[in-house]
């Protein structure tokens, strides 16, 4: 009896860490369609829409990404301008001009619209979460069309701009497709979806689309006008 016990107890967990596996590797693979360099330069530009459709902010932004979760961010738009935000690691700050002394900040710290200091500064989801996949379901939100694979997914340090997620991506690439975004108090805050750039070699994302799932119902686009 006893050996039976130990036999599946192996087993458990031999399928736990082998799933653990398949989730970094599918995180991995998720992150090359957001992030193609671990040292990247991104030119981007937010854009909040009203419910109508018109126009309601916009702001450019230029980030420096490392490996390593070291990130930089300068704000380009003229009333912004001379604002930085440095992550490294767990830690953000927040540098104004004139200051001598930069400013803490937490990565949900909101930069225009749903866009928050970590939706830009933090390209991956690798490292920062452990989770499980939970199968196939549809990629759309209304049950229709190809199935993508759902992965559930927690946070893992405290840095990480979400508590949860709920992403799901293409079966045969493992792009990212769309993503439930929840906060500390596990209320779902956003819903992020993702448009590829079918053109670039390889694909990469070129916009993540956030509407707010708390208050207005606004939508927040964040394009990637450029990568080097």
């Amino acid at each position: 009896m006893k050996t039976l016990i130990t036999t599946l107890t192996a087993l458990l967990l031999g399928i736990t860490v082998a799933q653990a596996q398949d989730v970094s590797t599918l995180l991995k693979a998720a992150d090359k369609f957001r992030m193609s360099a671990d040292n990247l330069q991104v030119e981007t530009q937010i854009t909040v829409f009203n419910t109508d459709g018109s126009t309601d902010k916009e702001r450019r932004y230029t980030v420096y990404a490392q490996a390593g979760r070291k990130s930089l961010v300068l704000m380009q738009t003229p009333v912004e301008k001379g604002q930085k935000v440095l992550m490294l690691g767990d830690d953000f700050w927040l540098v104004m001009p004139g200051s001598q002394r930069p400013l803490r900040i937490t990565p949900m710290q909101k930069l225009l619209g749903d866009a928050s200091t970590g939706d830009i500064a933090t390209m991956r989801w690798a490292g920062d979460y452990n989770g499980q996949l939970v199968g196939e379901e549809p990629c759309a939100t209304d049950g229709k069309g190809p199935l993508c694979l759902h992965l559930s997914l927690q946070a893992a340090r405290k840095g990480a701009t979400y508590q949860r997620v709920e992403l799901w991506m293409g079966k045969a690439r493992h792009e990212p497709v769309r993503a439930d975004l929840f906060v500390q108090s596990d209320k779902l805050a956003k819903q992020a979806r993702f448009v590829l750039d079918k053109t670039a070699n390889p694909p990469t994302v070129s916009e993540m689309v956030l509407t707010d799932q708390l208050s207005n119902k606004k939508e927040t686009r964040i394009r990637y006008l450029a990568r080097k």
